[in-house]
């Protein structure tokens, strides 16, 4: 298969998986050895593109960003939210900085032990069964809305995120079930995720492309641009399905596809893990 194939292939699976809670690493890993994308440059690669994704976000999202901008806050009519002016930058900067502090310590450990097929295989079984005991843990609870987030569950949903840094947990997975288990509706811990993932997918995109950059010839330049396209595309219709898909029904089909998904992919990688 040719470079732009491997982009095109590499951008869907980014672009569909990054904001669900099924794991865009572990499936990016996983697909990636399936074709023989491997290695620095490929694991650089697989950052690299989440800049098509972070797009989608701002894309879909604009008002709430806008909304963080501190002069905003009194034009805006009706009912103040804590998600507008420095009351907003506040509780995302705090939900981000634990990921950005243990990612940056741990980057070289991370990337050694953790980007195999067997880590991601584990992590996606062990979060899928995570997800279920959440979801029944929650089901009776009475939630809160997003506008109503306060410091503590901004916080608490950060900490939860730094589970994501071990690859197939799914950054998606940890901050809507921390948002839903500290007390958010699970549109709002979804919408939350969303939002706090634009700042930690561009810092670790960033920095690979910094570091990276200067072995990236004009080939691979190409191949990365492919890969951003395709997945900003797929992964704005991602979103907008999944916001929807939750608006009906509950994380539960993501747990057991997590958990099926995870002896098929050992099956498939067999020879890569031994």
């Amino acid at each position: 298969m040719g470079s732009w194939e491997i982009a095109i292939v590499l951008g869907v699976v980014e672009g569909l998986t990054e904001f669900i809670p099924v794991s865009s690493t572990g499936h990016l890993i996983i697909a990636g050895h399936l074709l023989g994308f491997v290695g620095d440059k490929a694991s650089s690669f697989e950052v690299a593109i989440q800049f098509g994704a972070i797009l989608s976000v701002v894309v879909l999202y604009w008002r709430r960003f806008v909304g963080l901008l501190p002069w905003r806050v009194t034009a805006v009519p009706g009912p103040r939210s804590n998600l507008q002016g420095w009351a907003g930058v506040w509780r995302i900067a705090i939900a981000t900085v634990p990921a950005l502090i243990f990612g940056y310590l741990a980057q070289q450990t991370i990337k050694q032990v953790l980007f195999t097929p067997v880590a991601v295989i584990w992590a996606l079984a062990i979060g899928g069964f995570a997800i279920i005991i959440a979801e029944k843990f929650t089901s009776r609870r009475i939630s809160r809305s997003l506008e109503s987030l306060t410091m503590s569950q901004a916080l608490g949903v950060g900490l939860f995120q730094v589970l994501a840094l071990w690859p197939g947990t799914s950054r998606a997975a940890a901050t809507i079930v921390g948002g839903m288990l500290l007390g958010l509706d699970r549109k709002g811990a979804a919408e939350f995720s969303f939002l706090i993932a634009v700042p930690v997918m561009l810092a670790a995109s960033g920095y690979e492309l910094f570091k990276m950059g200067s072995l990236f010839s004009s080939q691979d330049t190409v191949q990365f641009t492919i890969g951003f396209v395709v997945s900003f595309v797929v992964a704005v219709m991602a979103v907008k399905s999944f916001v929807l898909f939750l608006s009906r029904w509950s994380l539960v089909p993501f747990a057991w596809y997590r958990i099926i998904i995870a002896p098929i992919f050992y099956l498939l990688t067999k020879e890569l893990t031994l």
